[in-house]
């Protein structure tokens, strides 16, 4: 058992509060990056509430519910009397929230990387259509990339965002800084998601199919390989703005789900 006695740099940090974020869940997503991280060691004792209180200048209200949630996700431990530890195993993120695919997917044993492949305006297709409600006639943003472990493709993801009005209206911040995070080495939401914008009532869905002649060229696949085909919409602001079709190859390894006991 261990526990440090000085406040750990992390903390120097200033908590970065999105428009509209619930404060817990800002606390939860800096404790939990610590924890993934390394910043805090398996099995170490974090700080009590009123320390972590104090160095994240909230109250202990959301410092106390963000300590619970990481607790149901299994990233820490109480004891009784002594205080909370972290996890001495920490498990993989699944597709239980709403993620980042490259999140999603990761190894812990292998560096997952993202590839971008091309980041285009072009006219809408059903999947799109129908997902972020937008005219037929519309267009939207598509940025493809290619995710590869250790230099491997095992996923091509296809995130689609509402172009002109229909995506600044919703967010002008978002349509600004578009064109510079669609350079940037990961997905278009993991971007975003860094950039502090918050999406809510996500869904993500799940089917088997066939690679098809464009997809198993990206993953060096035959056409008629089985591949898994993840969808993703999520929206901004009580508008659905972000669409995403994941396509995983044969072989990757599994996808979790955790799974809580409602009793």
């Amino acid at each position: 058992m261990t526990t440090r006695l000085e406040p750990h740099p992390f903390f120097h940090q200033q908590l970065h509060l999105a428009v509209g974020q619930p404060i817990r869940v800002a606390v939860y997503t800096r404790l939990a990056d610590g924890i993934r991280s390394g910043v805090f060691r398996l099995g170490e004792m974090l700080p009590r509430e009123t320390e972590l209180s104090a160095m994240l200048g909230v109250s202990r209200t959301p410092v106390r519910e963000a300590l619970m949630l990481l607790e149901e996700d299994g990233l820490l431990v109480t004891r009784r009397g002594v205080g909370r530890f972290v996890t001495d195993f920490i498990p993989h993120g699944g597709l239980e929230q709403l993620r980042p695919f490259e999140i999603a997917l990761a190894d812990p044993n292998m560096t997952l990387t993202v590839q971008p492949v091309r980041f285009e305006l072009e006219g809408v297709t059903d999947f799109v259509s129908h997902r972020l409600s937008l005219d037929p006639a519309a267009n939207a943003w598509i940025r493809e990339s290619v995710l590869l472990q250790d230099g491997v493709p095992v996923a091509t993801v296809q995130e689609h965002l509402p172009a002109g009005r229909y995506l600044s209206d919703v967010s002008a911040r978002i349509a600004s800084e578009l064109s510079e995070i669609a350079a940037e080495p990961r997905t278009l939401l993991a971007s975003m998601q860094a950039n502090g914008h918050v999406f809510t009532n996500s869904v993500c869905q799940i089917v088997a199919t066939d690679a098809g002649p464009t997809r198993a060229k990206l993953l060096n696949i035959g056409p008629s390989a089985a591949v898994l085909i993840l969808t993703q919409t999520a929206e901004h602001g009580g508008v659905p703005i972000y669409a995403a079709k994941c396509v995983v190859a044969p072989g990757h390894g599994s996808l979790s789900v955790r799974q809580h006991n409602p009793n």
